[in-house]
């Protein structure tokens, strides 16, 4: 079953629970009182990509951590962090910290799948994920790549990217709600990364109450003209297509970027 969220608004409280999606894998959790930011990649452009519509600055202030799932340049983008001040706190895969604190970020913390910290009210634990995450030009920098679950008042998976793997399932046990990627950027989805079938037997593994598609959408090559259209729409009606035959149970919300989804009256902000 498909519904559409709510566009947000900047007035909303620190103690609301919801989610925002800002486009691609950029998602605001704001959650028992704590913000978290995945991915984010808030620029018009970047590289040989272009931005659909423009992520609202009010969307992503008074941050209390960034995670950070792969050194991709669609998913740490310097610039990007940099807008959110030196002294944010960055979670980021075992390998990835050096390049952060050479452009002058203070408070970087590296960590790898089966670590648990604690973000403000919230615990954060970092997952596997089936996805080759270095960093070119030049030698490169290699580093893990990561998902991540949240759990407060509900449990809440950020699968960063990734293919379906072994395991998959034990992250979806008790699972409230997974922001699963179904494409990226480009005319294919590419190795390493789910596609709209893909994302939906992903889905049948996690069995989460409800599932928000993240990856899609926002960026698309500058000079495909009519084609773009097509690259930005056309991912998500097929995953909605795949899930409601690969994951009836599971119940899927279709955002824009910059699109928020209320929690409380989904989860009635108890795990299960």
């Amino acid at each position: 079953m498909a519904s559409s969220g709510t566009v947000g608004s900047a007035s909303r409280q620190r103690s609301a629970t919801h989610l925002t999606w800002l486009g691609h894998s950029t998602v605001l959790v704001d959650l028992d009182g704590t913000r978290l930011l995945t991915d984010p990649v808030l620029r018009n452009r970047v590289a040989h990509l272009r931005r659909r519509g423009r992520a609202d600055p009010a969307q992503y202030t008074n941050i209390d951590a960034v995670l950070i799932s792969h050194l991709h340049f669609d998913h740490l983008d310097l610039r990007s962090l940099e807008r959110l001040g030196h002294g944010t706190r960055l979670v980021v895969p075992c390998g990835g910290g050096g390049l952060l604190r050479r452009r002058g970020f203070r408070r970087v913390e590296e960590v790898e799948a089966g670590d648990e910290i604690r973000i403000s009210t919230l615990t954060v634990c970092p997952t596997y994920a089936e996805h080759n995450g270095l960093r070119l030009p030049f030698f490169g920098t290699r580093a893990l790549t990561l998902g991540y679950t949240i759990t407060g008042s509900c449990r809440i998976y950020f699968a960063g990217d990734t293919d379906l793997f072994r395991g998959m399932a034990e992250i979806g046990r008790s699972l409230d709600i997974a922001l699963v990627p179904i494409w990226g950027w480009g005319p294919t989805a590419g190795a390493g990364h789910l596609d709209p079938r893909r994302a939906a037997e992903a889905l049948r593994l996690l069995q989460p109450l409800l599932a928000v598609p993240i990856h899609w959408g926002t960026y698309a090559p500058l000079g495909f003209g009519r084609l773009q259209s097509a690259l930005l729409a056309d991912p998500v009606t097929a995953f909605r297509r795949h899930a409601a035959e690969l994951a009836p149970g599971v119940e899927v919300h279709i955002l824009g970027p910059g699109g928020t989804l209320q929690l409380d009256a989904i989860t009635g902000g108890v795990p299960r």
